[in-house]
């Protein structure tokens, strides 16, 4: 359903990516009509909405008190369609999911490959984000659920479930450590190491932990991408450390080997279930929270080397 009219929508989109070509692309929709129902709004608001910089568009104080406006508006009217199709009892629609890299393999993908099946009339849109943008695209409502890493506390954010994973590190089945059940980190000293590097949720509690270990670790090579660290290790670059939740699939195919890290000052990484607080979830979205909070009581990962 369009938001009120055509010129408010594209209000929306120009003002969240800060120009017109942009907002065309997402939208699908000409610049020159987008251009035209811009200027014809300012005409009539008798203002200017935006400030034309030769980087873009930036929002003046009238589009900035129009913008927080035009969203409440469409989160009311999307409530309101929400609440509708309750009252008529349908189980369909579109669910807009955020997720990290490490869950686009593993349990979430046969979830909804059996969602497909039990719910047809569910369309579930997954959008693959760093996870430092997971929480901020939750909170301003570009999505209906979030599986999160290390959630940090904000207004309106509610953690519906959670689970743990420890970790540890990472090296094929044919080498020594992998003999190990868990291993100290003191160990990395050992052997050339692969370590992550940020935007990776875990990156900063290694930071800690080399801190407080009084350790500094000589990395053979580092990488902010949890594939490419896998790829390493696979090659015999070194060592990798990565939660278990990475290396759930490799380790139950017995490619990889995983050993915890058996520092009790290191904390595990933490996947959370989170939706916004504030707003109304349709039938379809509490559908599909209702099944991922299923797997969450049900193991889903290996925690130890594969057989």
């Amino acid at each position: 359903m369009p938001v009120f009219s055509r010129f408010l929508r594209y209000f929306l989109a120009v003002a969240q990516h800060g120009s017109i070509r942009r907002a065309s692309e997402h939208l699908r929709i000409a610049a020159s009509a987008i251009d035209r129902q811009i200027l014809q709004g300012e005409e009539s608001l008798g203002t200017a909405l935006f400030e034309r910089l030769p980087t873009g568009l930036r929002l003046t104080a009238t589009g900035e008190l129009l913008y927080a406006h035009g969203k409440q508006w469409s989160r009311d009217l999307t409530n309101m369609c929400v609440q509708i199709e309750d009252m008529r009892g349908l189980r369909r629609g579109q669910v807009d999911i955020a997720v990290p890299d490490a869950l686009t393999r593993g349990f979430l993908p046969r979830l909804l490959r059996a969602m497909r099946t039990t719910h047809p009339g569910i369309t579930i849109c997954t959008h693959v984000l760093d996870n430092s943008r997971i929480q901020s695209t939750l909170i301003d409502g570009a999505v209906d659920v979030a599986l999160l890493l290390n959630p940090t506390h904000a207004r309106g954010l509610l953690v519906r479930a959670h689970k743990d994973f420890p970790l540890g590190f990472v090296c094929l089945p044919n080498h020594p450590v992998a003999e190990r059940k868990s291993a100290r980190f003191s160990m990395a000293m050992n052997y050339p190491m692969i370590m992550p590097e940020a935007p990776l949720a875990l990156q900063r509690q290694i930071e800690i932990l080399e801190i407080d270990s009084n350790l500094d670790i000589q990395a053979a090579a580092t990488s902010d991408n949890i594939e490419m660290i896998k790829s390493l290790v696979r090659e015999g670059v070194g060592l990798g450390i990565l939660s278990a939740l990475d290396v759930m699939e490799e380790v139950t195919r017995g490619e990889l080997a995983f050993i915890p890290i058996s520092n009790h000052d290191l904390p595990p990484l933490t996947l959370a279930l989170c939706v916004d607080h504030s707003r109304q979830l349709s039938g379809a979205a509490r559908l599909v929270i209702s099944e991922l909070e299923k797997e969450f009581l049900s193991p889903i990962t290996q925690s130890q080397s594969a057989p």
